[in-house]
């Protein structure tokens, strides 16, 4: 695992959604429209997004070493020093709070404080699956 230093990681949560468009859309077509957001950027859907969940690079590599090292949760948490950034969606919920359940207990309050954190977003996934985090290294 190539750890993250000093660097800072942020996990962005999706604020808002909206169409590049010039008129409204008539009541009858919002369907529509709702379906095209559900298939993304390609027709002109941009996703508004606000920073919500912030550490250090080290903290991060914390969390991620905290985890058993086979875990799902470690190697979606991993993919950040894969990829530069990863998602986490409603397909991530949970397992992840599992995860932050059992690391819950022995976490110092930083560590705490970062998971109930990402618990909170998770629980907002789960409460409306548009919802996501985009995390990256910064």
């Amino acid at each position: 695992m190539t750890m993250v230093g000093t660097k800072r990681v942020i996990f962005y949560q999706l604020s808002a959604k909206y169409m590049e468009r010039e008129e409204d859309i008539p009541p009858e077509s919002k369907e529509v429209m709702y379906y095209s957001l559900a298939i993304g950027h390609h027709i002109g859907v941009f996703d508004c997004f606000k920073p919500q969940l912030k550490c250090s690079g080290d903290l991060y590599d914390r969390i991620i070493s905290a985890l058993p090292e086979a875990s799902e949760a470690r190697r979606k948490l991993a993919g950040l020093h894969k990829f530069g950034e990863i998602i986490v969606d409603a397909t991530h919920t949970k397992m992840l709070l599992a995860a932050i359940d059992t690391l819950l207990p022995d976490a110092d309050d930083d560590m705490g404080e970062w998971l109930k954190g990402l618990r909170a977003s998770l629980e907002a996934i789960r409460a409306e699956p548009a919802i996501y985090l985009m995390g990256r290294i910064m």
